[in-house]
């Protein structure tokens, strides 16, 4: 963490010096892998089309892969491509002795069917997570559950901030998805914190939210967070990324409105540069745990 008196009296809670430190764990661990002669560890990723900010993603986590010494094997795929083929190539890759983790980008083109591409890929190399059995697992605490991405980062950052603290805090979440807002919730749980969650139909949101020790948001509304939604002295992880246009500018803004917020918080993270990269981090994390089993 970072503190920075000339933009807010809260701490910064700096995710890429912190996803910096996690993918040199890793990295440490792939070493003495390659130092004791065992196999190195394999990540396929799928991009179907070329939607631009997927591009943007994919690029970014094979870089990441290779500071950290992770094999990548990238496939690109048109956006005509059937969804018999993307399924065939799953299936390759799951039965690839080489490649211990598979992520497909999301988004989609609309005539696959995510979730059936989602569910094609074999649990124990699902690396993002979103598999119905490590989604189950999860739920239930099992200790060999891939936990997605985006709630993991934000749980290791949480650590980080409040340590043995985070135990006992109101934890509240803002968005119910499946691929943050309930995994939040359950890892928030985990670490035997109260939760709350918010949505689209709570009644009495920013009250609800005024509750939080722990506010984490993702919702994807551009400031959706305003300062009179946050109890003074909360931690704030704004999971959110929205481009949108000021003074005739694009620029990048979370759910929450920093500058409101962030003298009222006693830490925050920014946007960008806060939650993102620690989800690259974690999808190598993933990796490296799901090479782990496999080996056994």
């Amino acid at each position: 963490m970072t503190a920075n008196p000339s933009v807010t009296d809260a701490t910064l809670i700096d995710g890429k010096a912190i996803a910096n430190e996690v993918v040199e764990e890793i990295g440490q661990q792939v070493r003495e892998l390659v130092a004791a002669g065992q196999p190195i560890p394999g990540l396929a990723v799928v991009l179907v089309g070329e939607d631009p900010a997927s591009q943007v993603y994919v690029r970014n986590k094979l870089l990441k892969c290779q500071q950290a010494g992770i094999v990548s094997r990238e496939y690109r795929l048109p956006v005509e491509t059937m969804e018999s083929d993307l399924l065939g190539l799953l299936v390759d890759l799951n039965d690839d002795p080489d490649v211990h983790g598979i992520l497909v980008q999301l988004p989609l083109p609309k005539h696959i069917d995510e979730q059936k591409v989602l569910q094609a890929i074999a649990p124990e190399k699902d690396v993002d997570g979103f598999h119905p059995e490590n989604l189950g697992r999860l739920l239930v605490g099992a200790p060999d559950a891939l936990v997605p991405c985006t709630p993991l980062g934000c749980l290791i950052m949480l650590r980080r901030t409040l340590g043995d603290a985070l135990a006992g805090k109101h934890v509240v979440v803002v968005g119910r998805s499946n691929i943050v807002g309930k995994p939040a919730a359950l890892l928030a749980l985990q670490q035997h914190c109260t939760v709350t969650m918010v949505h689209s139909r709570s009644e009495n949101i920013e009250a609800l939210c005024r509750q939080a020790d722990v506010l984490i948001v993702a919702v994807g509304r551009p400031e959706l967070v305003r300062a009179d939604w946050v109890k003074p002295g909360a931690v704030v992880l704004d999971v959110g990324i929205n481009r949108v246009e000021r003074d005739g500018k694009a620029k990048l803004v979370g759910d929450v409105a920093f500058d409101e917020v962030a003298p009222i918080a006693s830490a925050i993270t920014p946007v960008p540069g806060g939650v993102g990269p620690m989800t690259i981090a974690c999808l190598l994390r993933n990796t490296l745990q799901a090479y782990q089993r496999q080996q056994r």
